[in-house]
């Protein structure tokens, strides 16, 4: 199997998330008056899933250019630790890392995790095809959105839900891997705090306590040996 192959097998659960919620981006954003190349064109230069909505909201609160800028940054500061742990991994040189920094995602960030090259082939180029893929997905769901809500009533209905079943598969595939409960454990109970006191910055504040607390077992681990 060629590396484009086993990316492309790997990133299949990614396919059916990204394409379908990225239909639901082009829709809503074709919806507030712009030409329906506009939505793939953000899938392509911003590429950012979570902001894209985000910014659908924004802009239809005629928020300013700056308002946009700083709330997508806060939202996607979680990537800056997904860097962190990714350095090890990230080791092709130009325009090659540049472009896996800012193609990484959050399904993507888990792929990268879960998934191996097939022996033989490069890791490097099996990151690069994993990262493309997983982009080409969500363009072509924006420009699918786009056209169909240019051209045809489309209810929307309940598929928010495509990104959230999304996560629960790529998740499963990091219990295969881990089989150690205590991370899947300590997600859970810092989402919950988080989604209590923190409602309004749940995912950014959970995500951060949680990495913050198996940090803190690794150091106390390695102290104790």
């Amino acid at each position: 199997m060629s590396t484009v192959g086993a990316a492309f097998r790997a990133s299949v659960p990614v396919l059916f998330g990204y394409v379908p919620l990225g239909m639901a981006f082009g829709i809503l954003f074709q919806d507030l008056g712009y030409a329906w190349y506009y939505a793939p064109l953000m899938g392509l230069t911003v590429y950012a899933g979570a902001a894209q909505f985000m910014a659908v909201g924004l802009l239809a609160a005629h928020a300013s250019l700056f308002e946009v800028a700083l709330s997508t940054f806060i939202l996607n500061s979680r990537h800056m630790f997904f860097g962190v742990s990714l350095l090890s991994r990230y080791r092709a040189q130009g325009l090659k890392k540049l472009y896996l920094i800012f193609g990484l995602t959050d399904e993507t960030y888990s792929l990268i995790t879960s998934t191996h090259p097939p022996t033989g082939h490069d890791e490097q180029n099996y990151y690069l095809a994993l990262t493309a893929l997983n982009q080409s997905y969500w363009i072509t769901g924006c420009a699918l959105g786009a056209l169909f809500g240019a051209n045809v009533q489309f209810d929307t209905s309940g598929m928010d839900f495509t990104l959230t079943a999304l996560f629960m598969v790529l998740m499963l595939e990091q219990w295969k891997k881990l089989r150690e409960p205590y991370p899947f454990v300590v997600a859970l109970l810092c989402g919950l705090a988080a989604l209590w006191l923190f409602r309004e910055q749940m995912l950014l504040v959970s995500i951060s306590l949680s990495i913050a607390l198996l940090l803190l077992r690794s150091r106390i681990s390695q102290v104790v040996l």
